[in-house]
């Protein structure tokens, strides 16, 4: 059998606002081979995993700043990366939340070392057969999306307003980068699945996102329509 350590150098976020848990969790994932990030705030979480791109997420829900669900919400918009939620919260409903909001599991204080241990190494195998991370913030020379943030400067740092509808379109967009995103998939994800033939919805909101993104929206350079087929971000 193999001495190598079960973490063998797999980057894990752990985030809690509880400075004895955050050092006993970076003692003992430490000396199982994985190399620690710790954050002990959601905005914090965010920042660290926009720049040393983890490859798993311990993550507690209660928070000082923002509440968990918040941080795996921010974390979606551009990451698959694993999210184990590691909470005192005890109630069915704080679990199916976060679940909901795209946490891959769920394990309630007090815990067992030995088997959070097993469950990041559920999570780190289950992700390893998934595409890589995607990025949290994509610039272009007249503005920058910022997908864990859920915002939008223009190249001057002055913040776009948009509406949800707009940031849905721009968001799925984005995230499928180069590539063509057809009518229906960006009226379904975006208004629901009930939709998808509403085409001219797509116009108006393309139209408006022009407006407030692009230098010349009559000839578009980041917004793209592919004629009777769908739309493309390129940047």
């Amino acid at each position: 059998m193999s001495g190598t350590p079960a973490g063998a150098g797999t980057r894990v976020l752990v985030v809690d606002d509880d400075p004895q848990i955050l050092r006993a969790l970076r003692i003992n994932l430490t000396a199982h081979g994985y190399t620690v990030l710790v954050a002990a705030d959601g905005a914090s979480a965010l920042r660290t995993a926009a720049d040393g791109h983890p490859e798993v997420v311990v993550l507690d829900l209660g928070l000082p700043d923002l509440d968990g669900t918040d941080v795996i919400e921010g974390l979606r918009g551009w990451t698959p990366v694993p999210i184990l939620v590691l909470s005192a919260r005890t109630d069915a409903t704080d679990k199916v939340r976060a679940l909901d909001a795209g946490a891959d599991d769920y394990v309630t204080k007090p815990f067992g070392m030995a088997e959070l241990l097993a469950r990041l190494r559920a999570a780190v195998r289950r992700a390893a057969v998934s595409s890589v991370d995607g990025e949290a913030v994509i610039s272009t020379p007249d503005f920058t999306v910022d997908l864990a943030a859920k915002t939008v400067a223009l190249a001057d740092g002055s913040e776009v307003h948009l509406t949800p509808t707009e940031w849905g379109i721009l968001e799925l967009l984005v995230r499928h980068r180069g590539k063509l995103v057809g009518q229906r998939q960006l009226l379904r994800e975006v208004w629901g699945p009930s939709y998808g033939s509403e085409t001219n919805y797509l116009r108006v909101y393309l139209a408006q996102l022009r407006r407030k993104l692009e230098p010349s929206p009559s000839r578009p350079k980041y917004l793209i329509t592919e004629a009777g087929m769908g739309y493309r971000f390129d940047g």
